[in-house]
């Protein structure tokens, strides 16, 4: 079968899509990523086909007249910077790419954030695999997203009265994202033969859709009652390297690792660490205090250094780094909470924005972590946290559990043999 596979975002977003992706190539089909310019080198050296259907974060500053780190906290600020400033202006062109590229397609796979696959797999007959990549985006009334636009629902309704809130409440959000966003995805379908829009986007999987992959672990959460007939939840597609190949550890990062007690490990991901203010000094400063090693993922490019029982490095492969974790300390984003989860780490999640706070949310109700909030990281909170965290042992037998579920797991095989049977 050939097979595209649509996806924007970071790392949490590109890495199960590279998963899923070799996965197909394993069970023989012909696989090609439609992607954000950045991440085109990675996938081909992973040894998959890719396009790119967005231009790159640094074209999306220029166009913007702002820095990095002016996009990162305008993105963390405004929920619909990211869909108004940078999906949208670029949904043409991604559609006409998108397009060109499925023409001899069988079957699209695409984020819901993917706005131009529904309108492909419409046009041209196709069935659409809906991946689901954050539990919050299933947008249950059961189980709604803890966080921010989201206080006012009934977080654990257990009555019809809770539950009916939160259906009206979704009803206002449906409207509205329609009202904001629906002409100008409209006036695109329009361009490719289509009438309008059914639901409301990002909300609301189109008429394409056949089936809803939700690429989590139970372990994280299961289904909610109120989810899609035709959902599934495979596991975590798990894919973890800087360049796309196979990398060895930085000597520095191995000797590091094997020489003394569990470090703990602070990250924020590929996405959040553009904005990271203070976030690694004050890192610092607390291991310094707990009197504990230190291993901290900063994105900045150099080489490894070392500052007293501090190692501060670019990037490590999380798969190889967590397993040796006391605790993780990271932003929450989905890609990196199912890393730690997979390496049964107690974790730390310092939310910016998005799913992180929801995926803080269910590691604290899962017993597996705690939320500290961006605005209180200060050094004398984190060791008040970690201090509470490795203080008991409920935390580290919670994500035992959880990483026993995980391994018995294979996400991306799962949800490559459910793609592949969607053949029109």
């Amino acid at each position: 079968m050939r097979i595209v596979l649509a996806t924007i975002g970071s790392l949490g977003d590109l890495h199960p899509f590279i998963a899923i992706g070799r996965a197909l190539q394993a069970q023989g089909h012909q696989v090609l990523l439609a992607i954000p310019e950045d991440g085109l080198a990675k996938v081909r050296a992973a040894g998959l086909e890719a396009v790119a259907v967005l231009p790159s974060y640094a074209a999306v500053c220029d166009r913007l007249g702002l820095q990095p780190e002016q996009v990162a906290m305008r993105a963390f600020s405004d929920p619909g910077f990211v869909v108004d400033e940078i999906l949208l202006p670029s949904l043409v062109a991604s559609t006409a790419v998108l397009d060109r590229v499925s023409a001899q397609a069988d079957v699209i796979a695409s984020s819901i954030f993917a706005l131009a696959a529904d309108i492909v797999a419409e046009k041209r007959g196709l069935p659409l695999a809906t991946m689901v990549l954050q539990p919050m985006t299933l947008f249950s009334t059961w189980n709604p997203p803890h966080a921010p636009r989201f206080e006012g629902m009934r977080h654990h309704p257990r009555s019809v009265l809770g539950r009916s809130w939160n259906r009206a409440f979704y009803a206002l959000a449906r409207k509205a994202l329609r009202r904001r966003y629906g002409p100008k995805i409209d006036s695109v379908r329009a361009q490719h033969g289509l009438g309008r829009a059914r639901g409301a986007p990002l909300m609301e999987r189109g008429r394409a859709t056949q089936t809803v992959l939700c690429c989590w672990s139970a372990a994280l959460g299961a289904l909610p009652p109120d989810a899609p007939l035709n959902a599934d939840l495979v596991g975590f597609p798990f894919f973890d390297s800087e360049s796309g190949a196979e990398e060895p550890l930085a000597p520095e990062l191995d000797a590091f690792l094997q020489d003394g007690e569990p470090p703990l490990v602070f990250t924020l991901g590929s996405f959040a660490v553009v904005s990271a203010g203070r976030f690694y000094d004050e890192a610092m400063m607390a291991a310094r205090q707990l009197g504990r090693r230190a291993v901290l993922l900063t994105g900045q490019p150099g080489a490894p250094r070392r500052e007293g029982d501090c190692l501060f490095l670019d990037y490590a492969p999380h798969s190889a780094v967590f397993p040796h974790a006391a605790v993780v300390i990271h932003h929450g984003g989905i890609g990196t909470t199912g890393q730690a989860l997979r390496a049964g780490c107690p974790q730390i999640v310092v939310p910016h924005f998005g799913d992180q706070f929801d995926n803080a949310a269910r590691l604290q109700r899962a017993g597996i972590g705690r939320t500290l909030l961006r605005e209180r990281f200060r050094s004398g909170q984190v060791v008040e946290d970690i201090t509470r965290l490795l203080s008991t042992p409920i935390a580290r037998e919670a994500a035992s559990r959880a990483a026993l579920q995980i391994a018995g797991e294979d996400g991306a095989v799962a949800a490559a043999h459910r793609i592949a049977a969607l053949r029109a």
